[in-house]
């Protein structure tokens, strides 16, 4: 097949090469946004008296029919095409003749790929948003359901203090919070149309920029030409931004895969998110944990393939930069996959309060509470902190928690303990007098469940 480019050349090209060469194979998902951009860019022609009403017709109902048939499965996007935008004309010339020819008038391959990417990735921006807006409504939810669930809070994996699953939970509704904050950033920033800068340095036909910005819900066009075709600022952004979406599903993940084990047991899988093994019938493995957590460093190596293709290259295109697509296309598919599933087993999860209450008690959370309880009658911060510890080896060598000790074993360490000591330590207080804005108690995050609740109302999705 004749290239769009072959004017220039005596030969053709090596079919190694073309292989090599062509992107046919990967950027053939771009075509809605092909299609969109050209329909925009001939209505502009049009407008600009470059293109007549009836040629400017003939294509739009030409780029009509070869989209129906795409969507369809009428017509076979195949690798007889070099590239996408090689697919469409061809096909528009094939169906409408001459006027078809006039398609690439006033444009590069160049903004017209440039354009095309922006136009995918901010289509998918909003999919990532709505995939994060639902797991946000699965874990608002659990948050809502579990204000009296306490369990241990660790550091360094150690038990450390009392808290509740919908204070812990809320933690990682604040990541992903966070998380559809950055994608909103990253929207408006990049929705600015790069079509019309040409191959670098614009064009002398006298295109209207701005109309065709406005045509494709752009905030207006892009401000440099050679920066129009050379950015892929957004598509870095995008894959850091997807990125840290995944490191907080596979800090999530771990944890769950924690909670599942039978030295935990703060929750079972759902049946329908688990797998078994292939010799061990008792199993029931948490897989898609895991999954989600292996695929979490698959994404970070899109980031670094793309920020590493970028590193070196001057201005303005390069062929290097077609390498843009196939890191974003599999960082998007990996993530939307993974939300999907990391909400819908979030979503199906069985929680086990009182394993991880006896949990809490058991790893001795409650403990600066008794100490606080000294000082609160007048002990020393330091002598309080020392009575403490040796109160939890005591429990150690007996095998109890601090709630089993007696008030004698209590007075051993310091006759200020009275009756009002296991009121003190229960996890229900330990929890519920930490008021301060952020912490688990119960008014506190009753406040905080509001504030969630009402964000998501406010925010919705993007349109």
């Amino acid at each position: 097949m004749a290239q769009l480019w072959g004017g220039r050349f005596t030969k053709e090209t090596d079919q190694k090469v073309y292989d090599f060469n062509a992107s046919i194979s990967f950027d053939q998902r771009l075509y809605r946004q092909d299609i969109r951009g050209s329909m925009a860019h001939v209505r502009m022609l049009a407008r600009q008296g470059i293109l007549t009403e009836e040629e400017r017709d003939r294509i739009l109902e030409g780029l009509s029919s070869i989209l129906e048939d795409v969507e369809k499965g009428n017509l076979e996007i195949t690798a007889q095409y070099e590239d996408i935008h090689s697919f469409v004309e061809a096909n528009l010339i094939q169906r409408i003749g001459e006027a078809g020819k006039k398609l690439h008038t006033g444009r590069s391959r160049n903004d017209q790929v440039a354009l095309d990417m922006r136009l995918y990735v901010r289509d998918e921006v909003k999919v990532t948003d709505g995939l994060l807006y639902e797991l946000l409504k699965v874990l608002l939810d659990i948050m809502e359901k579990h204000v009296d669930t306490y369990m241990p809070g660790f550091t360094h994996l150690q038990k450390a203090q009392p808290v509740t699953l919908a204070h812990h939970v809320g933690a990682y509704f604040e990541m992903f919070r966070r998380d559809r904050e950055r994608l909103g950033d990253l929207y408006r920033r990049m929705n600015y149309c790069p079509l019309g800068a040409g191959a670098l340095a614009g064009t002398t036909y006298p295109l209207d920029r701005d109309f065709t910005a406005e045509l494709l819900g752009f905030e207006g066009p892009t401000r440099n030409s050679m920066d129009s075709v050379s950015d892929r600022d957004y598509a870095v952004e995008y894959l850091f931004a997807l990125s840290l979406i995944m490191m907080h599903l596979s800090r999530f993940s771990e944890e769950i895969i924690l909670w599942n084990s039978n030295e935990y047991q703060f929750l079972e899988l759902d049946d329908a998110y688990s797998t078994g093994s292939s010799i061990m019938p008792q199993k029931k493995n948490p897989d898609i944990a895991e999954l989600v957590r292996g695929k979490t460093g698959r994404v970070y190596g899109d980031l670094m393939g793309l920020l590493t293709t970028m590193k070196g290259l001057p201005l303005a295109y390069n062929k290097d930069m077609q390498e843009d697509k196939e890191g974003v296309f599999d960082a998007i598919d990996t993530v939307h996959a993974c939300l999907d599933l990391f909400t819908g087993m979030m979503d199906t999860a069985l929680f086990h309060p009182e394993a991880m209450e006896a949990s809490a008690k058991r790893g001795f959370t409650n403990a600066t509470d008794a100490a606080d309880y000294l000082v609160n009658r007048g002990v020393p911060f330091r002598d309080a902190h020392g009575i403490s510890g040796r109160l939890v080896l005591k429990c150690l060598a007996k095998g109890v928690a601090l709630d089993d000790l007696s008030l004698e074993e209590f007075r051993e360490e310091s006759p200020v303990f009275d009756e009002d000591i296991y009121e003190a330590i229960s996890m229900k207080n330990c929890v519920d007098k930490r008021l301060t804005k952020g912490a688990p108690g119960r008014k506190a995050m009753e406040e905080e469940i509001r504030e969630s609740r009402d964000y998501l109302e406010k925010t919705g999705v993007f349109a």
